[in-house]
């Protein structure tokens, strides 16, 4: 537990102070600033004795314990940082290594296996050109300096033909080795506030050495006072690092930079991305406006080109943003996530994702995206994945230990771990609960306490909700008890006299039950109702029992209803179906006593608001259409109602099955919809934000359940899910926690 509060200290001051790794790239280029008053002598001299003082053994420049993959990354840092040394005729020694290390490595450029640093076939030849101007003779064939300017021939002709706004970003992102190719008035363009250009130190530097602007110089002045002698690749970076820390502990807000029109948001698609997500899903009503600036996904990908990461990074916050549609009018996010969605998949299948961590991203995403998302199966697979010192590739190599370090590696697997440990303990103690009231002797129900454990602790994790997650549980196995007991295992006498029983509630001497099977659910159901209003009454201040009871009498009504539909072979209509059809659900008895036990007070008039019956209706509405497409031809052959059918029948028979499944998931995400924007909306709403949270948590529930097939009634189909949340421990040795 120590080790806890130490990662948490150190977390909670990471906020404070972001930090960058310094790029020998860039201090380089800053290093080859000539002083206005000494031309002959640098501008930052402590530039130039960092690099000195800072050259690897093996003669190269760039990260510690550089990964095997990044020596293009490493070729390029090492060749700017001779040009600095060789520009002021210093480090001689240096300069011999660094060039033997160039001569050995060179086969590297064209492994295509290397991480390529972005602008590297435009970059690395111009450093080449400026060695030339300097009469310094690298240790290069003829045929290795025809490879690498071809290779830049080919992306200068690429970029020109294309001669879009985002080539020309791009192409100006890279001027400092454009050489005569760069028109600097043009480039001048791309200036920002904080006086850089592209927040890059090394084009900020040519761009100071070219036109001695005063801006440029007051941002290389002001890097260096906060960096010292070493840079940075990217500065500012502060708004997209708070963000990540933020993604990775899911709570801050940054509404007032986004709603100003903040540089360091509107002008980073990856920022924008990531900020227009924590902020929708914390409740503020922002517009999609600055994502779906591009409708087209050419104009998206020609947009890239002027960033600083790579593309796959940039479209995977894209996509992961444009999934939080709520709106009718925004048909543009729509697109979005329909083209990136294709562009990760393209990525995937073709293999071109070289970066093994951020392959892992890319299928966490796909696999699980926001509306079948389960917190704790999404919180494991990004733990596993999780890298501590993390190296990101923009012109050069760099980490920053704010987003990648292992104190958040380290709570993450030990809150994991404890809350799984707590889990184990509750099933243990709802097996004796089943036993107890002899659940087990009801031999026409499923057993049904794993998933239905599973169905609360991927949502309901934290150890302060153990109330909320039992109560979820038993109502939850309670309910499949129920709809077992109406479809298969019950005459119409035994329903109507656990109708009776529950609506008359107190027994007495002349209480008489007519089956075994009908004592044992109502004896269970009246001590569950009980229970859970005692742990609610301790949360409310308030008997809320009536509510429980009325709850589940209305699930009992809906399933004689339809029970009764079945028995005289009627055939609804489709309204009169989903009316009844989301009640018979079951979803009503196992969160709305649930919302009771997370926190918030629920008053009589919020519980009896338009907008908590809404909620109600629109989740059960999603889960109803869920159920029936996945299930529909076992429950046709059954006899049973199921709305792909009835919709069928309903259309006048004109339209196929398929037709029918359609339409019917239009429907569902229209619903989705709907419900996404009542929760996330803040505006005229009574529901505690918590309490609404709960709809989506078991509307997600229902979309992973049935992403496939009937996951309630097919428990092979869930044991993976099942063991990775409720059994199979992370193991924090192979995971080096401390």
């Amino acid at each position: 537990m120590q080790s806890v509060e130490r990662s948490k200290e150190r977390i909670k001051k990471m906020f404070d102070k972001i930090e960058l790794s310094v790029s020998s790239y860039d201090t380089a280029w800053v290093a080859m600033v000539p002083s206005p008053d000494l031309p002959h002598a640098p501008l930052f001299p402590g530039c130039l004795k960092w690099l000195l003082d800072n050259q690897l053994n093996d003669g190269s420049w760039g990260l510690l314990h550089r990964d095997p993959s990044l020596t293009k990354d490493a070729l390029s840092s090492t060749l700017a940082s001779i040009l600095a040394l060789k520009r002021w005729g210093v480090g001689e020694g240096h300069v011999k290594k660094g060039l033997h290390f160039i001569e050995s490595n060179f086969r590297s450029i064209n492994d295509e296996k290397q991480h390529s640093p972005i602008g590297f076939d435009i970059i690395f030849p111009g450093m080449v050109e400026y060695a030339r101007d300097m009469d310094l003779v690298l240790p290069l064939t003829s045929s290795d300096l025809d490879t690498i300017f071809w290779y830049r021939d080919l992306e200068l002709e690429r970029c020109y033909r294309s001669n879009s706004n985002g080539s020309k970003a791009y192409l100006a992102s890279l001027s400092e080795a454009m050489g005569g190719l760069s028109n600097w008035k043009t480039i001048m363009n791309y200036q920002r506030k904080n006086g850089s250009l592209f927040n890059s130190p090394s084009t900020t530097a040519a761009a100071l050495i070219h036109l001695h602007d005063t801006n440029c110089l007051n941002y290389l002045q002001m890097l260096l006072k906060k960096y010292e002698d070493g840079v940075p690749t990217i500065y500012p970076l502060d708004v997209y690092t708070r963000l990540q820390m933020v993604e990775n502990l899911q709570k801050m807000g940054i509404d007032r930079q986004w709603l100003q029109g903040d540089e360091e948001i509107v002008l980073d698609l990856t920022t924008c991305a990531l900020a227009f997500q924590l902020l929708r899903t914390s409740g503020y009503d922002v517009s999609s406006d600055l994502l779906t600036r591009f409708v087209e996904k050419d104009q998206y990908l020609d947009s890239l080109k002027g960033q600083y990461k790579d593309d796959t990074t940039i479209v995977l916050e894209l996509f992961k943003a444009s999934q939080l549609v709520i709106y009718p009018n925004e048909t543009a996010l729509e697109e979005q996530n329909a083209w990136s969605r294709q562009f990760l998949q393209q990525k995937l299948s073709g293999r071109s994702i070289k970066d093994g961590n951020l392959s892992k991203q890319v299928i966490n995403a796909l696999t699980f995206p926001y509306h079948a998302s389960l917190d704790r199966i999404v919180n494991k697979a990004y733990l596993r994945d999780y890298k501590e010192d993390e190296v990101k590739v923009a012109k050069t190599s760099y980490c920053c230990p704010n987003i990648s370090n292992k104190d958040f590696k380290n709570l993450g697997v030990i809150d994991f771990n404890m809350c799984q440990s707590l889990h184990q303990e509750e099933i243990k103690q709802l097996e004796r609960w089943e036993r107890e009231f002899r659940l087990d002797r009801l031999k026409f129900t499923r057993r049904k306490l794993v998933t239905c454990a599973l169905s609360a602790a991927a949502m309901l994790f934290t150890p302060e909700l153990s109330n909320a997650r039992i109560s979820w549980i038993k109502h939850a196995v309670l309910a499949y008890v129920v709809d077992d007991f109406f479809d298969v295992g019950s005459s119409q006498q035994e329903k109507d006299n656990l109708i009776h029983l529950l609506d008359k509630w107190d027994m007495d001497e002349d209480t008489k039950f007519c089956s075994e099977a009908v004592e044992i659910i109502f004896l269970v159901l009246q001590d569950t109702i009980c229970e859970s209003a005692g742990m609610a009454l301790k949360w409310q201040g308030r008997c809320v029992k009536a509510h429980l009871i009325q709850t589940w009498m209305d699930l009992l009504k809906s399933m004689g209803k339809e029970a009764e539909w079945v028995r005289d072979k009627v055939v609804p209509p489709m309204d009169e179906y989903m009316e009844n059809g989301y009640v018979s659900l079951a979803l009503g008895p196992i969160v709305l006593p649930t919302l009771y036990l997370v926190g918030p007070r629920l008053s009589e008039e919020i519980v009896a608001s338009p907008e908590y019956h809404r909620l109600y209706k629109l989740m059960s509405t999603c889960g109803r259409l869920l159920n029936d497409i996945q299930t529909y031809e076992r429950e046709s052959k059954e006899g049973k109602l199921n709305a792909v059918p009835l919709h069928i029948i309903h259309r006048g028979g004109i339209i196929t099955e398929q037709d029918s499944i359609k339409e019917l998931r239009e429907i569902i995400g229209e619903n989705a919809k709907k419900l996404l924007r009542m929760i996330l909306e803040t505006k005229d709403s009574v529901v505690p934000r918590a309490c609404k949270d709960l709809f989506w948590d078991m509307t997600q529930v229902h979309y992973l359940f049935y992403s496939k097939v009937d996951g309630f009634s097919s428990p092979t189909e869930m044991e993976t899910a099942i063991n990775e949340v409720l059994y199979m421990p992370i193991d924090c040795n192979e995971m080096k926690i401390e």
